[in-house]
C-alpha cells in the first residue's frame, strides 16, 4: 500500500503468479524499484533491488515471529523500510506477527502442489478474462483469502458492502465491492483439494438456482458456486469443464442482473 499508487479495488496490493511462485511485482523505493518473490520451486523468499542488491530467506520451518524478524533485517540491509500492519487479515485468530511463536511449520511439498494448482488456474482464468470487453481485473492473488481471482464489472455502482470480514477494516471491503461484479477464481478451500468458485455482488434474484455444469454446486454458507478441484482433475476435459463453469456463472449473474450491453464478450 505504501510502495505502489493506490489502484481501484486494491488491485495494487495483490500478488501475481510467477514462473517459480508468487511475487509482488515492482514496488517503488524513491527513484528505484524492488520486488519480493515466494519461490516455491527452491523454497526461498527472494528480495531484489534495482541497484543490484539481493537477499534470500529460506522457506523452512520456523516461527512466524522469526520469519518476520529475518525478513525485515534483510529489507533493512537493502535500505528498504516499509511500514506494515503487523497482524494477519481475514482470519479469526490474528496473532501479531512479531509475537507468533505458535505457527512454525512449512510443508514444502504442499506449497509446491498449491502453486502448481495456481498455474492451472491462472491459465484458465486468463483465457476467461480475455473474452470480456468491459472493465475486468487482472488475474491476481489476494493474500487475505489466499485466492487467485478475476473480476468482471457491469459498470454500475453497487450497494454499500456491509463489511464484516474478520480482522479487516470495513472500508477495505467497501472499496473492494464499490461496483457491481461477477467474480471467479480458485482457492484452497471448498473441496478436498481446493475449488474454483464464482459469485456475484450483489447477487441477483434466482442466481443460486442457475443451472451449472455437472459437478458444480451452490454453497449457501459461502454464497457462491463451487467446482471442486478433484472433480476437475478427474474430468476427461478439465480445461473445458472449468471454462464452462466460469462462463455459466458469469452468464447467470449478467443475465439475471440485467447487465445488458455491459455483458458483451468475445465468447
Amino acid at each position: 500500500m505504501v510502495s505502489t499508487p493506490h489502484v481501484n479495488h486494491w488491485w495494487n496490493v495483490t500478488l501475481h503468479l510467477t514462473p517459480r511462485g508468487l511475487g509482488t511485482g515492482p514496488q517503488i523505493q524513491g527513484e528505484a524499484i524492488f520486488d519480493i518473490e515466494f519461490d516455491f520451486v527452491d523454497h526461498r523468499l527472494v528480495i531484489r533491488h534495482s541497484d543490484g542488491g539481493e537477499r534470500v530467506l529460506p522457506l523452512a520451518p520456523m516461527s512466524v515471529a522469526e520469519f518476520t524478524s529475518r525478513l525485515f533485517e534483510h529489507l533493512a540491509d537493502l535500505e528498504l523500510h516499509p511500514r506494515i500492519h503487523g497482524a494477519p487479515n481475514e482470519v479469526e485468530l490474528a496473532i501479531p506477527f512479531a509475537k507468533d511463536f505458535t505457527h512454525a511449520s512449512y510443508d514444502a511439498a504442499a506449497a509446491h502442489a498449491f502453486w502448481r494448482q495456481l498455474v492451472d488456474a491462472d491459465r484458465a482464468l486468463s483465457r476467461f478474462r480475455s473474452e470480456f470487453t468491459g472493465k475486468v481485473s487482472p488475474v491476481h492473488f489476494f493474500w487475505g483469502a489466499m485466492d487467485l481471482a478475476v473480476t468482471r464489472f457491469s459498470g454500475r455502482d453497487a450497494p454499500r458492502h456491509p463489511g464484516g470480514a474478520p480482522n479487516c477494516p470495513n472500508e477495505v471491503m467497501v472499496e473492494g465491492y464499490s461496483h457491481e461484479i461477477s467474480s471467479a477464481g480458485f482457492w484452497p478451500g471448498g473441496g478436498r483439494e481446493g475449488a474454483y468458485y464464482s459469485y456475484a455482488y450483489p447477487d441477483p434474484a434466482g442466481f443460486s438456482e442457475a443451472q451449472m455444469p455437472e459437478g458444480a454446486h451452490w454453497d449457501p454458507a459461502l454464497g457462491e458456486f463451487l467446482l471442486p478441484y478433484e472433480v476437475v482433475r478427474q474430468s476427461t476435459d478439465p480445461e473445458g469443464l472449468v471454462h464452462s463453469f466460469l462462463t455459466a456463472t458469469f452468464r447467470a449473474a449478467a443475465d439475471l442482473g440485467n447487465w445488458g450491453a455491459a455483458a458483451d464478450s468475445r465468447e
